[in-house]
């Protein structure tokens, strides 16, 4: 006899049904009838995260981080940033509770740039409350620039390197004060490159120990924001999260 061909033709009708050498006699049976092909499953393109969460590359997804600022509101940072600032603001922390005494920065610039850029960023470091150790600002007439800048050094958390063309000039010399105020700081695990109108490729060529800190560039953001952040950092007021 015969086999059904419903698993071939199906019985998608009664004359389907009539063909059928076995089952026209009356005899029905019952089959699953599959298509030789499965259609492609569609996917939805977006991706919704979780509360906390981040996306591989960092992006909007990602929480950042904030700090106060003790001259009043506070600051946030990208994750990017975050992994500059974190250790550091821990660091600044600590040495807080038992020094309280010491400032918050230490600002460490080329000569050239005392009146300028070093200022610029001095003043608005100070307009965001942090306390600052600035020769301009610290070293009196008469009095031993080498010993003034041990004793900030000394009296600082955190060192802040403003990095410009004029400092990398001043760093080729091994007998200029940047480069004795650098090697100091480098002994210590608290310092921040700020780069302005130069870059941590053209660091690198002159202090490679500088340029693998982590730090930030004056035109990726601008100066004020670079000096909200590194103040936040240094506050020593801890997270602005849950306050």
């Amino acid at each position: 006899m015969s086999g059904c061909t419903a698993p071939v033709y199906g019985h998608r009708s009664a004359a389907a049904e009539a063909n059928c050498p076995t089952c026209r006699g009356g005899s029905r049976r019952s089959y699953s009838y599959s298509p030789s092909y499965a259609p492609t499953p569609r996917y939805s393109s977006s991706v919704s995260s979780t509360s906390g969460g981040s996306s591989s590359g960092g992006g909007s997804s990602s929480r950042a981080n904030s700090r106060r600022l003790r001259g009043g509101g506070s600051v946030s940072y990208s994750a990017i940033e975050w992994r500059t600032i974190e250790p550091l603001a821990q660091k600044a922390e600590m040495i807080a509770r038992t020094h309280p005494e010491r400032r918050d920065l230490f600002l460490c610039h080329a000569w050239d740039d005392r009146e300028h850029a070093a200022k610029e960023l001095c003043d608005l470091l100070i307009t965001n409350g942090a306390t600052v150790w600035f020769s301009e600002y610290d070293v009196g007439l008469g009095k031993s620039l080498l010993q003034e800048i041990d004793r900030g050094l000394a009296n600082s958390r955190i060192g802040i390197v403003l990095v410009t063309p004029a400092l990398l000039e001043g760093l080729k010399s091994t007998s200029g004060i940047a480069g004795k105020e650098l090697s100091a700081l480098l002994a210590t695990d608290r310092v921040i490159p700020i780069a302005h109108d130069t870059t941590f490729d053209a660091l690198r060529d002159i202090s490679p120990l500088l340029a693998a800190r982590s730090g930030l560039t004056i035109g990726d953001i601008s100066m004020a924001d670079a000096a909200k952040k590194v103040a936040g950092a240094a506050a020593a007021e801890g997270s602005a999260e849950g306050s």
